[in-house]
């Protein structure tokens, strides 16, 4: 019997019970499990019962949980370390049901391993290359798919669905955030009046909060919770939304409203429990500016009073009941700091402390949901590193204080856009803005030419050593970036201007011939 053979016989238990809570095919688990751990004969896996190479995250340090220091990418990287095996595997599970990117698995068959493996190697659980394949190939060779059938045949047999415990949260309690997240919730706009996003010379009030998302699964924040609206309708200033309704031991109760949905999971009637998924974001709605989760809520008294209330306050009530250790960031304040009452809750004192930190802990946390972080490409790195200078020279050249500039910050990195224009007063527009494929875009307007075009992998690095030399002033970094957007724009003016002589050249030949 092969090492492989005999890890899966050891552990098979684990890994099918797992796909019988959370719906994650036992043959998947037990291969990486192999993979991870090499055969369960890593430093990782016999010293801290860690068999699937995961890190400790702040919130798992914050909640008691313990750590190994290892070398990894960096030295003295923090790694979970566990009381045994099975809890090893619990938390692997939950840590795929935790991150959004590996939301595509869970909408698989659980017996889909090859169709599990790709997805877990797209969604980048291993940095190395062929991961998918190499989980197959243990798979296959070694006969695994068995043990999702057992599991499958298992749980028929008893009228079973596999998976009903993927909809209780992290921490298996009753309470759930509406956006799955490690440390906490980017709000772009917070519950209260603001300048109406569609028409800047107005004011509104803003009955929610907007939290940042990019194809996040949003979730349930209670057990026992009843859907009872459903919108299906992109057209609709809400756009596609949920509510759901909680029921108080005082004859009140508690609405929850999601909006602006790129997909509906549930129907109206249906029960849902805490951290089930019941939609995912989107930017539906003929109210919306970008993709983020519009979160109201709404309390109605027992003799039927309706009564909008900031999301804020309803939240921290349910971080205190469920003890969860998240934070609601608003230009670095965290929005539940002043309700909650329980100091062990309050994980940080409020403000972050100046515009860069704040510019750091947006671009660097997977949690901002900007899409900026955790990159292993080269020339991915070189975008971030540019737009994040930029980013911050344009906030001091702007000569704003330092509330307006973590204002200004807030929405570059929500919009992934850095406006150049206050660096290039010439121009009517100019900014450079990092698209969906995650390739920085020069967009400029200088009255005679409007161009958009991708930024070199050369004009990437000139930039970068620009503005990350110290022994440059601030003003002359202005002066050196905007001479070398100067340089791009011509170079493309001068482009267009050849390309469309060019075309009239020909088109007067072939005048000519007829």
């Amino acid at each position: 019997m092969s090492k492989n053979q005999q890890y899966a016989e050891q552990y098979a238990d684990f890994a099918m019970e797992q796909m019988r809570k959370y719906g994650i095919p036992a043959s998947v688990t037990l291969a990486q499990g192999i993979l991870e751990s090499s055969n369960g004969q890593s430093c990782l896996a016999l010293n801290e019962n860690n068999h699937f190479g995961i890190k400790a995250t702040p919130g798992w340090i914050a909640n008691g949980g313990k750590y190994g220091l290892y070398t990894d990418d960096k030295p003295d990287e923090k790694f979970c370390s566990y009381d045994s095996v099975g809890d090893s595997y619990e938390h692997h599970s939950k840590f795929l049901i935790e991150n959004k990117r590996y939301d595509g698995c869970f909408a698989l068959a659980p017996d889909d391993y090859k169709g599990w493996t790709e997805g877990l190697a797209k969604a980048g659980y291993a940095s190395g290359g062929n991961y998918a394949q190499s989980l197959q190939k243990i798979i296959e060779t070694n006969g695994l798919q068995k043990y999702d059938q057992i599991v499958m045949a298992e749980m028929k047999a008893q009228g079973l669905e596999i998976g009903q415990e993927k909809h209780t949260n992290a921490n298996g309690k009753a309470y759930s955030f509406p956006v799955g997240r490690e440390e906490f919730l980017f709000v772009t706009s917070p519950f209260g009046m603001r300048t109406d996003p569609m028409d800047p010379t107005k004011q509104q009030m803003h009955k929610g909060i907007d939290i940042r998302c990019k194809g996040d699964a949003i979730l349930a924040t209670e057990n026992n919770g009843k859907v009872v609206a459903v919108n299906h309708n992109a057209n609709t200033p809400r756009g596609k939304s949920v509510t759901i309704e909680y029921k108080r031991d005082d004859g009140s109760r508690v609405q929850n409203t999601y909006m602006h949905l790129s997909s509906v999971d549930v129907k109206a009637g249906d029960v849902v429990q805490a951290g089930q998924k019941i939609g995912i974001s989107g930017n539906t709605g003929t109210r919306t500016t970008g993709e983020h989760l519009h979160f109201g809520v709404t309390q109605i008294s027992s003799d039927g009073q309706k009564r909008d209330i900031d999301p804020a306050v309803y939240l921290a009530e349910i971080a205190e009941k469920g003890n969860i250790k998240l934070q609601a960031l608003h230009n670095g304040n965290d929005l539940l700091a002043k309700y909650k009452t329980s100091p062990s809750l309050v994980t940080q004192e409020g403000k972050i402390q100046n515009p860069e930190d704040w510019m750091k802990k947006l671009l660097s946390s997977e949690d901002s949901g900007v899409g900026l972080s955790g990159t292993n490409d080269p020339i991915m790195d070189m975008v971030v590193k540019a737009f994040s200078s930029l980013m911050m020279l344009a906030v001091v050249i702007d000569s704003k204080g330092e509330e307006e500039q973590i204002s200004t910050i807030s929405k570059m990195a929500d919009e992934r856009k850095v406006d150049l224009t206050p660096l290039l007063p010439h121009m009517r527009t100019c900014a450079l803005v990092v698209g969906d494929n995650n390739k920085a875009i020069l967009q400029a307007d200088n009255g005679t030419i409007q161009i958009s075009r991708e930024l070199s992998a050369s004009e990437l690095s000139r930039l970068s050593l620009t503005l990350n030399d110290p022994k440059l002033s601030e003003e002359s970094k202005r002066m050196r970036v905007a001479g070398m957007v100067n340089a791009m724009v011509l170079s493309q003016q001068a482009s267009q201007n050849f390309e469309q002589e060019m075309s009239k050249q020909q088109s007067r030949e072939e005048q000519i011939k007829r």
